[in-house]
């Protein structure tokens, strides 16, 4: 009798991204009645569409994608100076649904928030936990919420369907006296004794923490900014560039409360990026060499917030950054700290070996 060789791993792989590639391909020929109604109604504002303008992800579904797509759909919604959305707006226009949080639903489309909050930052993942399922849900009397949305695409299958994904880290409740925080600046990064895999694995990527709290007058300010290892860039235009999450708040002493919040990314060139990620926040102020990176804002809250809700948001903002709860705890989670003392003590027992 002759035996089969068993596959190799290259084998595998080439099989699976065709089995997958088949799915795809089938679950567009399956929703091929919504795709054409949905490229009659994209010519008729002006925007003829082909084929090759839908795809299909397994984290979002059927997906139209074309430069300023929105725009086309929608016409002029109005947008902020900065770009953000008035979340009331969107939700009045079309139907935010608590339950599919990151998606606002017309007829036959559906917008969804900037790709920025999805993880890694890349378009075709899903949303990173748990920030936009927070937004979707906060509600507050005297907070505005405003939000970036993906500009270039939008969902074509318009149903409950999602993909769910988990995370075992949540943010800590943050108790401490806002009003007894000095002004000055301030930077975390993740054990030196690490090597870059566990980094990697236990850090997602963070190279460090930078932030600073000032004060004029009765308002402090708080702005933190999340740099990530040189693994981790993003293609725009053809060039190389970093992206590190942004967040911007004032605290109101007199009220208590935070008056302003904004999150973004910055995105840096390399030699911006090198410059900038080993020194702290007043980098602009001693260096002659000023680094001012691009920037997409992509959500802000104005009105009075509280201390509470602002720290769950931030959590979540850098979600997967262990830096953040240390901040706020003065510990890394509970599974990281364990895992760093199990690495630790294997890396002693081989030192005594």
């Amino acid at each position: 009798m002759k035996l089969t060789e068993s596959p190799t791993e290259s084998e595998l792989l080439t099989q699976y991204a065709e089995a997958q590639k088949a799915f795809a391909a089938a679950q567009i020929e399956e929703h091929r009645e919504e795709i054409e109604a949905f490229k009659d109604f994209s010519s008729s504002k002006g925007l003829p569409l082909t084929n090759a303008n839908f795809s299909y992800m397994r984290t979002i579904g059927i997906v139209a994608s074309a430069l300023a797509l929105v725009e086309h759909l929608t016409g002029d919604i109005a947008r902020e100076r900065d770009g953000v959305i008035s979340f009331d707006m969107l939700s009045s226009t079309f139907r935010a649904n608590a339950h599919q949080p990151g998606y606002f639903r017309a007829n036959n489309f559906m917008l969804m928030a900037h790709p920025y909050f999805r993880r890694g930052m890349h378009s075709v993942n899903n949303f990173a936990p748990r920030f936009v399922d927070l937004f979707w849900g906060f509600e507050n009397d005297g907070v505005t919420k405003y939000i970036a949305i993906d500009e270039d695409r939008v969902r074509v299958n318009v149903d409950d369907s999602s993909y769910v994904e988990l995370d075992t880290w949540y943010g800590p409740p943050y108790n401490d006296d806002i009003s007894k925080i000095q002004s000055g600046v301030g930077k975390l990064r993740p054990p030196m004794d690490l090597n870059p895999d566990h980094v990697s694995f236990f850090f997602a990527n963070v190279y460090c923490l930078d932030f600073k709290w000032s004060q004029e007058g009765r308002i402090k300010t708080f702005q933190a900014l999340e740099f990530k290892s040189e693994q981790s860039y993003l293609m725009l235009d053809g060039e190389k560039f970093f992206p590190a999450r942004y967040v911007h708040a004032e605290f109101d002493l007199d009220s208590g409360t935070f008056r302003h919040f904004d999150g973004a990314v910055q995105c840096y060139t390399e030699e911006e990026y090198a410059q900038r990620r080993e020194s702290d926040f007043n980098y602009n102020l001693k260096s002659q060499a000023r680094i001012k990176a691009r920037s997409k804002k992509l959500f802000k809250f104005n009105g009075k917030l509280s201390t509470e809700h602002w720290v769950e948001f931030c959590s979540h903002f850098f979600t997967g950054n262990p830096l953040v709860f240390e901040y706020f705890t003065g510990n890394y989670p509970e599974h990281v700290a364990d895992a760093i003392n199990k690495l630790r003590e294997r890396a002693a027992r081989n030192r005594d070996a």
